[in-house]
């Protein structure tokens, strides 16, 4: 397909699969593929039909009444290229089980083929004796046949459920995880250099669908100042999508989730923006949104335990829509987005530099070349931010038992790393549990190192951890 970018380690794996299904004595195999919402799971799956290039049927489901999703199921069948089509046509079953038997008669018997089922959980939320009606027909008709099944959901929770031993399909699929496209796809799209790259990487989360309206070439501003006008760009609407699909309008993780992505980060701070939530409602709506995999939280990184945990939006393309953008809406549908794009502006600076660390310390988890015992990377601060350290190394988490490195990010266009900096730093060595003069000391910065005694970490350095 044009545009298709990245994806190389998924379309492999795929492969491997369906090639087991070419060649096995009991061919048919199920695959349970989750990902959040816009991140590409449906368009890897036409991806890798368009490739293998054998009959198929792709059917999404929505959210509406059974009988509509199997009026829909019926349709698209019938105008899919199966082999046996034709039995779709004037039938109306009245459920799953009679539509599915259907499909193994319709499919080649002797020959591979691929089915896919997207947005499963709105499937089994309209019939929740769905995965027993799976289990068996894979049991008996769809692992006798050459055929891939892959099973698409965007509800991480409810698939992640299905593959548990207390429930009907265990065993009977094969997980895969389809995460955004990384900031080694980002720089292959667009062709920025390395700094300008992890920019567009925060503002975009890695989501294709916001990637392929990005020109290849342009900047940050360059994006947008023609996506932020306009209503209708992958930018504004994807973020929109997302929170009307996971959340109804009145439902207190929504309240939570746009509280934390506007930088409400402890417990204590999004209460007071709660509404008068009580604490029980807010700790089981920080506990959906978790769930959800919309919100992570951590606690301190040291060799002493803390109770300061702390939250955060864990995609950083919707971390930027709730900042920016939701808030500017009113503003965008009346013609005026200057003044979102001005908003942007006068906050970019802050909002890059705190939105860069959690993918700084995913790509050193990635890296070569730290300290050795390095098992764990993550931060430290203290209820009073004295000290606020960005990234500590350790042998492992929570707790560690050795500090192996402590560094710092400056994010900044035209500041390197200086003198003061490391001063800073080495005054918050000296008040981080476990650590010592002798702990490394690490600099992670977008515009170079002006000082000795740190070990200096470039965005190409960043970016190669991903290549």
């Amino acid at each position: 397909m044009d545009g298709f970018i990245g994806r190389d380690r998924e379309l492999a794996m795929l492969g491997r699969y369906f090639a087991r299904v070419r060649a096995g004595d009991r061919p048919g195999r199920a695959i349970l593929m989750r990902g959040r919402r816009r991140v590409g799971k449906s368009r890897l799956a036409e991806e890798f039909i368009h490739r293998a290039n054998v009959p198929s049927l792709f059917f999404t489901a929505a959210h509406e009444l059974l009988a509509d999703q199997l009026q829909r199921f019926i349709a698209d069948a019938a105008a899919s290229n199966l082999p046996d089509a034709s039995l779709f046509e004037g039938v109306a079953p009245t459920s799953w089980d009679s539509a599915l038997r259907l499909l193994a008669q319709a499919v080649p018997q002797d020959s591979p083929s691929i089915v896919v089922l997207d947005e499963l959980p709105y499937m089994i939320a309209q019939d929740p004796h769905l995965e027993g009606k799976l289990q068996r027909l894979f049991d008996r008709e769809f692992s006798r046949r050459p055929m891939l099944l892959i099973l698409i959901g965007s509800d991480l929770s409810v698939m992640e459920a299905i593959n548990q031993y207390d429930r009907p399909f265990y065993m009977r699929a094969s997980e895969m995880v389809v995460h955004p496209l990384t900031p080694a796809d980002v720089e292959k799209k667009l062709g920025l250099p390395p700094a300008d790259t992890i920019d567009a990487y925060l503002v975009t989360g890695g989501f294709p669908l916001i990637l392929d309206e990005w020109p290849a070439g342009a900047t940050v501003w360059d994006f947008l100042n023609t996506a932020v006008p306009e209503q209708t760009s992958a930018l504004l609407v994807g973020g929109e999508r997302a929170m009307a699909a996971e959340f109804p309008p009145e439902a207190q993780s929504r309240t939570l989730i746009k509280a934390i992505g506007s930088g409400q980060r402890t417990f204590s701070s999004i209460s007071r923006v709660s509404g008068g939530m009580a604490a029980t409602s807010i700790k089981r709506a920080l506990q959906i949104l978790m769930e959800k995999r919309l919100v992570t939280s951590d606690v301190p990184l040291s060799t002493r335990p803390s109770k300061e945990r702390r939250y955060h939006v864990d995609d950083t393309h919707l971390r930027f829509w709730l900042s920016f953008l939701e808030p500017g809406m009113p503003e965008i549908y009346r013609g005026r987005g200057d003044l979102a794009l001005r908003r942007i502006e006068r906050s970019w600076t802050a909002w890059r530099g705190a939105a860069v660390e959690p993918l700084i310390r995913e790509s050193l988890r990635r890296m070569d070349g730290l300290p050795e015992g390095t098992g764990a990377i993550g931060g430290f601060w203290t209820r009073t931010n004295d000290p606020e350290i960005d990234l500590v190394g350790a042998d492992r988490e929570p707790i560690a038992k050795t500090i192996t490195m402590l560094g710092s990010v400056k994010w900044l266009e035209n500041r390197p790393f200086d003198h003061h900096d490391l001063g800073e730093l080495q005054v918050h060595r000296s008040k981080m549990p476990g650590a010592d003069v002798a702990t490394p000391l690490y600099a992670v910065s977008r515009s170079g190192c002006d000082v000795e005694g740190v070990t200096h970490i470039t965005p190409e350095d960043l970016l190669d951890a991903w290549r």
